[in-house]
């Protein structure tokens, strides 16, 4: 599996992806095609927040991700907020988010990785465990404007 960063080329495979994760129970929003092409755009923009990446296996893209780029008062250093990852079914279990977890700690050393998970997405949680990432012991609140 190869990590390489989101382009126009990818628009529509990601697009497509992305409906099928949001819809998907490892989602509470569904999110809407508005939404999708936004996130693509930013992604492939210029864009200092938000970047994209695609996973192949050789021709084949296997899924993407999407990181949102911030600094975390509470540990002192920038925070990588792992918005999307995303692996078609064929790809899972492949340690494919582990190759994409050492990828972001090569690229941004000295960050903490967040991400948020659904309780009732048993294999993605015990993938982010197995990569050592640990629960958060609060709520997280969002207010949309």
């Amino acid at each position: 599996m190869t990590v390489e960063k989101m382009t126009q080329a990818h628009a529509e495979a990601v697009y497509a992806m992305m409906q099928t994760f949001y819809t998907s129970p490892a989602v509470h929003t569904n999110g809407s095609a508005e939404i999708f092409h936004r996130d693509i755009a930013q992604c492939i923009g210029d864009s200092p927040y938000l970047e994209g990446f695609v996973f192949t296996e050789g021709e084949i893209l296997g899924g993407y991700a999407m990181i949102a780029k911030s600094f975390s008062t509470e540990y002192g250093r920038p925070c990588i907020w792992i918005e999307d990852l995303y692996l078609l079914p064929a790809c899972r279990g492949k340690g494919y988010a582990g190759q994409f977890f050492a990828y972001l700690e090569q690229a941004y050393p000295n960050s903490i990785l967040r991400l948020e998970v659904e309780e009732e997405n048993v294999p993605a949680l015990r993938a982010y465990r197995k990569n050592g990432f640990d629960t958060m012991p609060y709520l997280e609140m969002k207010k949309l404007l």
